[in-house]
């Protein structure tokens, strides 16, 4: 359907992920730019895109907050979510005061997962990553939570946002599952034992 329209395929990452060249991020359609925009409208524009060949879907659990992942929820139904690649992210947390901090301790990140399956009405994410790094956990244990979710099919791919604070530049790890990582966490889980700060 996409070659039809014009809209080119690529690679993203080494893990096989195949995504639209094109993609559509979707914060602006609930949060950020003005009012959210109408959800009738909202949903018929996220269908026009997918029905033009741009299936590369970007949200994230921050955005609404929360709303903005039920929208996509609901405008992938009938069928739908099968013929996009969707992307999500977790790491940002609003406090009731409005203000921003970041999380990334492995029971946030299985709860955030959890609830963003959820809302989105999805058994499985496309491409699952962090939004802003929590310098309070090291990096390998945010990684291997996530590794977790992969690991029980409820993540395909999974890119880990890695910002560095002293140049202020931003480079993307892509993560294999490993042995090394799994023995991080029990069956259900649960961290095992911790890894090292940096």
């Amino acid at each position: 359907m996409a070659e039809a329209c014009g809209v080119r395929r690529m690679k993203l990452g080494s893990q096989g992920l195949e995504v639209s060249a094109q993609g559509l991020g979707c914060m602006g359609l609930s949060a950020f730019y003005g009012a959210p925009t109408p959800e009738t409208n909202a949903v018929a524009l996220l269908r026009h895109a997918i029905k033009a060949g741009v299936t590369f879907l970007d949200t994230s659990d921050i955005y609404g907050p929360e709303t903005n992942e039920l929208l996509l929820g609901k405008a992938l139904k009938d069928g739908l979510r099968e013929k996009v690649e969707l992307a999500t992210k977790f790491g940002i947390i609003a406090s009731e005061d409005g203000k921003f901090g970041f999380r990334a301790d492995p029971e946030y990140v299985r709860s955030a997962c959890e609830a963003s399956l959820r809302r989105l009405g999805v058994t499985s994410i496309d491409l699952y990553y962090q939004h802003r790094i929590d310098t309070t956990v090291p990096i390998e244990v945010t990684v291997a939570t996530a590794s977790w979710f992969q690991f029980y099919s409820k993540l395909v791919f999974k890119v880990i946002a890695y910002s560095w604070r002293k140049k202020g530049s931003f480079s993307l790890c892509d993560i294999g599952l490993t042995n090394g990582l799994m023995k991080l966490f029990d069956k259900d889980g649960r961290v095992k034992e911790a890894s090292g700060r940096r």
